[in-house]
């Protein structure tokens, strides 16, 4: 599946990472996407990543200076980023904060700090009365589009946790559609979308959602 180039200067490329993809080489040697980044370039910077089932917005820096640059202001949190996800059911109506920290679970998934039934909504806002240690992971998120029994999502994670929307959807019992590793799906695809990046020093970057979240 061949990768879009959206947008190329002289220190970042920006590409529309399709679904269904890894981004590196695994060991069952289906395509990789670094391997058609690498074979534009002799030498990609990786700055960030995104799970294979996710689409949209990926950005792969020129050079180790502007690596270094970006990196920093993803660890640094100075990145806004806001995803698009098609969930099974349909969540409030309003601009919800997701305030539940996360720990490893089993075989490679992520959990909730806490147990489903401490789960509450107070204000607008979700929090877990905690029993065990996590880090902290806080995601805003605000339904727009309901269709039939799913609705679409808009999302934006203020922390950058690993699988942070998947858990924190499927936990509160909205579970992305297509997600196999959280909700035992089987959809084709993941429908979870990177739909919108701003780095700083560069105008952000947008891309349209695919048409396939609404069929």
């Amino acid at each position: 599946m061949p990768i879009l180039t959206t947008y190329e200067d002289e220190d970042i490329w920006v590409f529309d990472k399709p679904s269904g993809i890894s981004m590196l080489r695994d060991r069952s040697g289906a395509q990789d996407l670094w391997s058609q980044i690498s074979a534009r370039t002799a030498k990609p910077y990786l700055i960030h990543r995104l799970d294979k089932g996710t689409s949209g917005v990926l950005i792969v820096a020129k050079n180790p200076a502007t690596q270094k640059k970006l990196t920093r202001a993803f660890h640094a949190r100075e990145v806004t980023k806001y995803y698009v996800a098609r969930v099974s059911g349909t969540p409030p109506a309003g601009t919800h904060i997701v305030d539940l920290p996360l720990c490893k679970g089993r075989k490679s998934r992520y959990r909730v700090a806490g147990e489903r039934a401490d789960i509450s909504l107070n204000d607008q806002r979700f929090t877990v009365a905690q029993n065990r240690q996590g880090v902290d992971a806080q995601t805003t998120f605000r339904r727009f589009k309901v269709i039939g029994n799913d609705a679409i999502v808009l999302l934006h994670p203020a922390t950058g946790r690993t699988h942070q929307l998947r858990v924190h959807l499927a936990w509160l019992g909205w579970p992305i559609v297509g997600d196999h590793l959280y909700h035992g799906a089987d959809a084709e695809r993941l429908l979870l979308h990177a739909h919108y990046l701003k780095v700083p020093g560069w105008q952000p970057f947008k891309l349209k959602l695919p048409e396939s979240f609404y069929a």
